[in-house]
């Protein structure tokens, strides 16, 4: 008989991981600047990310990677952070700094998902539908991942626990986190960069206004080519 949790997984795996990120996030809230940063990423205060960025100097570097990495299980509006670090330390030192923290997020979410979240999803939404959300993850494959990462319409975060719920291959997983975040990471990095001069004019705005659309666009025709199929799968079930 299956001694394990439902969904896969085992319940050893299960307390190694959630044990692993409280006590990672009770290590970071001992150390009061990230303390502060996350009180003030949380409640949605940019500026005190910023100040608090820019009085730490050189250590506010690891600071970022590590409000990246507490993202993975405390909320907080993702381009707060890369808003604070583009205006800190320009457009060029911040972005792959910022991709950087968000894989590595991504990668911790992932297996947050795989061996904690997968089990709890299961259990919550019932066999047949966690097994038609899974279906259509794998079915989208990478298209679906590059389109959900463009324009994050579910939070960065728990989009990771559903992939690794899903047992998305890794590989693809990670690159597609990478390339598909970075458009919209760059933007609100030069977003950051440029607050202190930021014009209408300035014709980078426009562009990436324009990506933007292009991107909801992009997501629109994903979310069109999937629901079919997944209404198809819903019907024969």
């Amino acid at each position: 008989m299956r001694s394990g949790p439902p969904g896969g997984g085992t319940w050893t795996e299960l307390g190694i991981v959630v044990g692993a990120t409280f006590a990672g996030l009770a290590v970071a809230f001992l150390i009061p600047a990230v303390r502060e940063v996350v009180v003030d990423a949380v409640h949605g205060d940019t500026a005190a990310v910023r100040d608090d960025l820019r009085e730490l100097g050189a250590a506010g570097v690891l600071l970022v990677v590590s409000l990246a990495v507490v993202h993975a299980v405390i909320f907080y509006p993702a381009e707060i952070l890369d808003l604070a670090a583009g205006y800190v330390y320009g457009f060029w030192a911040a972005l792959p700094l910022l991709i950087a923290g968000w894989v590595l997020n991504a990668v911790i979410a992932y297996e947050i998902g795989r061996h904690a979240a997968r089990p709890l999803i299961y259990r919550l939404a019932g066999e047949q539908r966690f097994l038609r959300a899974e279906h259509a993850i794998e079915r989208g494959g990478a298209t679906l991942l590059l389109a959900m990462r463009l324009i994050p319409i579910v939070p960065f975060s728990l989009f990771s626990y559903a992939a690794g719920a899903a047992r998305v291959p890794m590989l693809r997983f990670i690159w597609t986190t990478a390339v598909g975040y970075l458009p919209i990471t760059a933007i609100f990095v030069y977003l950051g960069s440029q607050l202190e001069e930021l014009s209408l004019t300035d014709p980078l705005l426009w562009v990436a206004s324009a990506a933007l659309l292009a991107m909801l666009l992009a997501v629109k025709l994903v979310g069109e080519r999937v629901a079919p199929e997944e209404d198809e799968a819903a019907g024969g079930a």
